[in-house]
């Protein structure tokens, strides 16, 4: 798995965070076809994650729509970072953290298409 570029609390022990991949769907107005898929990696798409204090980090996904992003335990929302338009959702997408895992998570975003 590629590492995105993420900034952070750094957790003591144990790497502990979120990792994993994000898709958006429908990739394509009108109806999807069965040999096409519902959704695709969402590529490049910087996302910040925030808890009650605000914002604690950011990370990238990569070109495939992964990313990882160590956190320290506790509750967080992330959501996409600089949306221009009301179109669409892409968070908050809440995830809990624990102590030394790595929680691994597959959100799909909703891209406005219909």
């Amino acid at each position: 798995m590629d590492v995105c570029a993420c900034t952070g609390q750094t957790p003591s022990g144990g790497e502990s965070g979120i990792e994993g991949i994000i898709t958006i769907s429908p990739a394509r107005p009108g109806p999807i076809r069965a040999d096409e898929p519902a959704s695709v990696p969402l590529p490049n798409a910087t996302f910040g994650v925030e808890n009650n204090n605000g914002e604690v980090a950011s990370f990238t996904t990569d070109d495939q729509g992964r990313f990882r992003a160590s956190l320290a335990p506790g509750h967080y929302k992330v959501s996409l970072k600089g949306r221009k338009s009301s179109i669409g959702r892409f968070g908050p997408f809440e995830v809990d953290v624990v102590s030394g895992k790595m929680t691994n998570v597959q959100w799909e975003c909703d891209s406005g298409m219909r």
